[in-house]
């Protein structure tokens, strides 16, 4: 079970990087990991492994497809092929292996801002070039744009890096809007790459690409993890999910290294938290969802003039900050704010979003209080 909120406060000893990008009086409220504790049943398979000496390469993992099948069963009534699961190093390494395989230098991959930042690093090791179909605001959401996916795959694209839910907004896809992304690109012969590692963390129903029937199964492979949703990006393991068989012929043809690269403790820990932290998962999106509730009152009380959108998962708040008119936001609120965020352009490839920023709310009531009283003393100065 999860420790309460009011232990989220000790972090003396932690060595990752948010601990020490920046000095200590900085709230790190940046980079997206999570202020809890890990789950009791992933801790303990990693205590054993150690105290058994068992650290060495990562072989065969039979364990992961039933434990995930599983889970996907539970969770979103989605029956996995078991046969089509491949292990890889992180969703990072599998979505650049797959693009050089089913893509070449100079060719586009379609992408919709603001998206996660990461992409476009991705989309540069290949030497590729982003191609936007941004997201619309529709209703205080921001949905993708179906017209602008159209335009995209007739003027030639023909690789859709996908991400859903979509960081950094929280948006949950529907059903219909990924169905007709499916149809889409079984018509213009496209591939989409769906990466879902934020999935877990959803507090209305989530629709899996690949449960979506035979469009989907023969034009898509979904990328992820449970680095995220189990808060253990340090143990690099990760793995892609493909249904049908043109597609797995692809998967099969991917570098034997993307499994020898991944950590043998991160992939038993995937095991482990598919099969025993559901009840950890529950209480943790319970958590988030409280938070998201707690943030939007501190915005509204301290500042009231920043714009926060409808969101179905994720703990990463996008805010539109455009009515403080204060240039380089992220600088401003580090330097004289003592607060952490990730800028609004690193969600797009050409400085979109400048008056944007994204919050983690992962943490204490106390801490997201703190960030937003110090970010009020900047802009609303």
């Amino acid at each position: 079970m999860l420790e309460g909120p009011e232990s989220f406060g000790n972090f003396a000893g932690r060595a990752s990087s948010k601990w020490r990008r920046f000095p200590e009086d900085v709230l790190p409220m940046h980079v997206a990991e999570m202020d809890l504790e890990v789950a009791e049943p992933i801790r303990r398979r990693l205590v054993e492994m150690v105290n058994n000496s068992d650290m060495g390469y990562l072989g065969p993992l039979p364990e992961l497809a039933p434990a995930f099948k599983k889970f996907a069963k539970n969770r979103w009534n989605w029956e996995i092929d078991d046969q089509g699961i491949r292990l890889a190093t992180d969703v990072g390494v599998a979505a650049v292996e797959i693009l050089r395989k089913v893509a070449k230098p100079g060719d586009r991959v379609l992408i919709n801002s603001p998206t996660y930042s990461s992409f476009f690093k991705w989309i540069a090791e290949v030497e590729m070039v982003p191609h936007d179909a941004p997201l619309v605001l529709r209703e205080n959401r921001w949905s993708l744009n179906l017209d602008a996916i159209e335009e995209a795959f007739k003027a030639g694209v023909r690789v859709y890096l996908l991400c859903s839910p979509q960081n950094p907004v929280g948006t949950v896809h529907t059903r219909e809007e990924l169905s007709r992304v499916a149809e889409l690109a079984a018509k213009y012969g496209a591939l989409v790459v769906s990466d879902e590692i934020h999935a877990p963390l959803s507090w209305k129903p989530f629709t899996p690409f690949l449960s979506l029937g035979e469009s989907a199964n023969d034009h898509a492979v979904t990328i992820t993890s449970t680095s995220k949703a189990w808060n253990t990006a340090g143990l690099k393991a990760g793995f892609l999910i493909s249904q049908s068989s043109a597609i797995k012929d692809v998967m099969r043809s991917l570098p034997e290294a993307m499994n020898w690269r991944a950590s043998l403790l991160g992939a038993f820990s995937m095991v482990e938290a598919y099969k025993n932290g559901e009840n950890w998962l529950d209480e943790t999106v319970k958590i988030i969802h409280e938070n998201f509730t707690f943030l939007r009152f501190e915005l509204a009380k301290q500042l009231p003039k920043a714009k926060f959108f409808d969101m179905s998962a994720t703990y990463l708040a996008w805010l539109d900050l455009s009515a403080y008119g204060l240039d380089n936001l992220q600088g401003r609120l580090l330097q004289d704010g003592k607060v952490a965020v990730v800028s609004g352009p690193e969600h797009s490839h050409d400085g979109k979003y400048q008056d944007f920023i994204r919050f983690n709310f992962a943490t204490s009531q106390t801490r997201i209080s703190e960030a937003v009283r110090r970010m009020a003393s900047v802009l609303e100065a």
